[in-house]
């Protein structure tokens, strides 16, 4: 890939993930979470198959937060890409995922695979469905009876 067509392909995610303006700053120079967001920048950029999502939002603040749920959100509907999003919110979970795996106290372990069946494209407004209360319910409830490990 040109040099040319690499910084098009950088410039399309940094202004996709608000950062223009930003393009000659080093990470010390930047908040946690514009950090945060240079790295979505940089994951998308490479076109993946798979992306592996281990709690990226989980240093930046609640606002910082939903807006970059909602830039991921628009990033995979326009690349359709693979995404195993790991993380501790079960509304981030379902308001993110086709599915919400629950992982059980012994590690490794799935409890539970849970369609979200909201519709796509997502929106602000599917936190305040019906169906979004049943699933933090349902996902809240799996978790709440976890069995205890097996003992000796």
């Amino acid at each position: 890939v040109r040099k040319a067509e690499r910084r098009a392909i950088s410039q399309k995610y940094i202004d996709r993930v608000g950062l223009t303006g930003y393009e000659r700053h080093y990470p010390h120079q930047i908040s946690g979470g514009m950090q945060q967001r240079t790295a979505l920048a940089r994951a998308f950029s490479k076109d993946p198959k798979v992306l592996l999502m281990d709690e990226p939002f989980a240093a930046v603040d609640a606002q910082t937060r939903e807006m970059l749920q909602d830039e991921l959100l628009k990033i995979w509907t326009s690349m359709q890409t693979t995404v195993l999003f790991v993380t501790h919110s079960i509304e981030e979970a379902i308001y993110l995922g086709d599915r919400v795996l629950v992982m059980g106290a012994q590690p490794g372990r799935i409890k539970a695979d849970i369609a979200t069946e909201l519709p796509r494209p997502r929106a602000e407004a599917a936190k305040s469905s019906p169906r979004f209360d049943e699933l933090r319910r349902l996902v809240r409830d799996k978790l709440r009876h976890d069995e205890a490990p097996a003992g000796p």
